[in-house]
């Protein structure tokens, strides 16, 4: 999905700072214009112009809140950046709770000598990425610091949003005979990310697969499903999903590995690099465990939303005095899998 286009033109007024590129300094009058002037121009909220300490705003009923931290190197990648990979990411966990996101922060650690543009261009991202998601910026924080402490741009985020009457997937509700779904193939936003930071050419570009998945889980719950526990894949991958909701629902799950969607070139470029695609983030994908009844109408419902068209059954869930995952490959053979000690990719979410 391609972000929405944004004129390029930065509002900053750069005639009247001392250099486009960012100065290491906590205050003063630099950092009052450039929140002013880039951030709260770009976001543009009247609770966010208030320029107060925190928003206020009214909520009925039960919430959902989470917070995040963001780094990723390249910052821009195909498929997307380190906003929208920021606002989708936050998004995409509320959505998990079953929420309707409504508001975001941001906080944006800045490294000295930060170009202005490169800034603008994630910035104009995240507030793309905002309206896409339905949601708004309401509130956030700057700090600068030295050259070779930052990494260009460290975003963290936290967002809030609003639960339905009776929706509450988690972990603990996974039952023994429940089947497990993923809304289409994995691996895709990690193999992206790494196939840019290390130049890799392979013979078709691969894009993350970065997206707001909010809507998605709303079409899921609306098709009747009795959603036991939804999560996104991100770091770790699938594997590392599913084995935090095996340990924590104290239940066995068994894929099967001939079902589980890997793109061909995704596929490709991890035998290349000697990765398994289940260890692999995607950010743009979620998994389910729904009760085996339920199944067929989850799926359909998953599978008639764009981002859902790939959507598959990949296992189910059993009893085990051990909690595990398992996968089952093409000639039969059943394998426990283990994380990793270490991130197979680091610095991509």
């Amino acid at each position: 999905m391609s972000p929405p286009v944004l004129p390029l033109a930065c509002p900053l007024p750069l005639d009247r700072y001392p250099a486009v590129t960012l100065a290491h300094g906590g205050g003063g009058r630099l950092m009052q214009r450039l929140i002013g002037d880039l951030f709260r121009r770009a976001f543009d909220d009247p609770l966010l112009a208030r320029a107060h300490d925190g928003a206020t705003f009214e909520l009925a009923g039960r919430v959902a809140f989470t917070t995040d931290t963001f780094v990723v190197r390249p910052l821009f990648f195909p498929g997307g950046d380190i906003g929208r990979l920021a606002v989708f990411g936050t998004v995409n966990d509320l959505a998990m709770c079953g929420a309707r996101p409504a508001y975001l922060s941001a906080a944006f650690v800045l490294e000295e000598g930060l170009a202005m543009e490169r800034l603008w261009r994630v910035v104009r991202s995240m507030r793309a990425a905002a309206d896409e998601a339905g949601v708004r910026i309401v509130t956030g924080d700057t700090k600068v610091v030295e050259r070779g402490k930052g990494d260009e741009i460290f975003i963290n985020t936290a967002g809030i949003g609003t639960c339905p009457a009776g929706v509450d997937p988690h972990p603990a509700r996974v039952r023994p005979g429940d089947v497990v779904l993923v809304s289409g193939d994995v691996g895709r936003h990690g193999m992206a990310v790494m196939a840019e930071r290390e130049g890799l050419a392979f013979e078709t570009a691969i894009a993350s697969d970065l997206a707001p998945l909010a809507g998605l889980v709303a079409d899921l719950l609306a098709s009747g499903t009795d959603v036991h526990c939804l999560r996104d894949p991100t770091r770790g991958g699938l594997a590392a999903a599913l084995h935090e909701i095996a340990v924590a629902a104290g239940v066995r799950v068994d894929l099967e590995e001939p079902a589980i969607p890997v793109a061909d070139d995704v596929a490709g470029a991890c035998e290349v690099l000697g990765l398994d695609p289940l260890h692999v983030a995607c950010e743009g994908r979620l998994v389910a465990c729904v009760a085996a009844a339920d199944a067929a109408r989850a799926l359909a419902a998953l599978a008639a939303h764009p981002l859902g068209a790939g959507a598959a059954r990949i296992g189910a869930v059993a009893a085990s005095p051990t909690p595990m995952l398992t996968v089952r490959g093409a000639l039969g053979t059943t394998r426990i899998v283990e994380l990793p000690a270490g991130d197979q990719l680091p610095r991509i979410c």
